[in-house]
């Protein structure tokens, strides 16, 4: 499966990202289909090639998350907004009896 992701590049404390198309179990540094952008997030400068995107995105490519927000940032293409994901917490003491001081289990 294809996935549209974010590549990172550039020297130490000095981010860069090229936005490639590449399998999904591929590791994040290994060679890309196509590259298709790039963003540089201290600048903000970015580069895409929209008309690829779209390409791409139509022999099923599928986005990653900081993909598609950057895409819906920048009106590059007919996208939803997708809802963000709340993590549950979880409560160590909720099955639990409360304890009531000076109680004393036996």
């Amino acid at each position: 499966m294809l996935v549209i992701r974010f590549q990172r590049v550039g020297r130490t404390n000095d981010p860069a990202f090229r936005l490639v198309v590449t399998e999904r179990r591929s590791k994040p540094k290994s060679g890309s289909l196509e590259i298709l952008g790039s963003y540089h997030p201290k600048t903000k400068h970015t580069i895409l090639k929209s008309e690829r995107i779209q390409y791409w995105m139509s022999k099923g490519a599928k986005l990653s998350d900081t993909a598609h927000n950057l895409l819906l940032k920048h009106k590059q293409a007919s996208l939803k907004k997708t809802p963000k994901k709340l993590k549950k917490l979880k409560c160590r003491w909720r099955h639990s009896p409360p304890l009531i001081f000076g109680q004393f289990f036996l």
